[in-house]
């Protein structure tokens, strides 16, 4: 016979990790956006400090999410983790000029890298507002490089597929800008 105490505790214990898991998770989110935010803004020096809070609050989900498997397949630990991947490799490539590995499942990592098409246009807009030209540039090729790679994935998801449409559109909004840059430019 089934021990239903041993069962009732398994299931009581999951769920109050799931609530721990999306509390944290809403934590990760939003110093995910007070971060880009800062960025946009060139503020860079909060930036920085919003992105040691966010490392020490995602540490502190994974800890959450290790404690049962299945708590690393739930929506609110992949839509953080992946806002979590967005926002530190904007942060990373304005203040580097480069992406970076940032440690996360290579899905999560995917997912938020093509949202990240979506900030570089901002800033690129931003950007070609102050006749920074080879800047915008730099993005342009960032983000075509980025399509080109995911392109040769075999996606079998649909969030995944469609964020690499979006990743299409972001690349021809950017190329449209730089054509329009050039031609004032001549």
């Amino acid at each position: 016979m089934a021990n239903f105490i041993k069962l009732q505790t398994a299931i009581k214990d999951y769920d109050t990790y799931r609530e721990d898991l999306i509390k944290k998770s809403r934590d990760v989110l939003k110093l995910s956006k007070l971060l880009i935010y800062a960025v946009h803004r060139d503020d860079m020096k909060t930036a920085a400090g919003l992105l040691t809070n966010i490392e020490t609050e995602k540490k502190k989900l994974d800890v959450i999410a290790k404690k049962n498997l299945r708590l690393m397949g739930e929506g609110s630990y992949k839509v953080a983790v992946q806002e979590y991947v967005e926002a530190v490799l904007y942060y990373h490539f304005v203040t580097t000029g480069k992406l970076k590995d940032v440690g996360v499942l290579p899905e999560h990592y995917v997912l938020g890298l093509a949202d990240l098409p979506g900030e570089l246009t901002r800033r690129a807009v931003f950007l070609a507002g102050k006749g920074h030209v080879d800047k915008v540039v730099h993005i342009k090729d960032l983000v075509d490089m980025i399509y080109g790679e995911l392109l040769k994935f075999d996606f079998r998801e649909n969030d995944i597929r469609r964020k690499v449409d979006a990743v299409k559109y972001e690349l021809r909004k950017l190329e449209d800008l730089v054509l329009s840059l050039r031609m004032k430019n001549n």
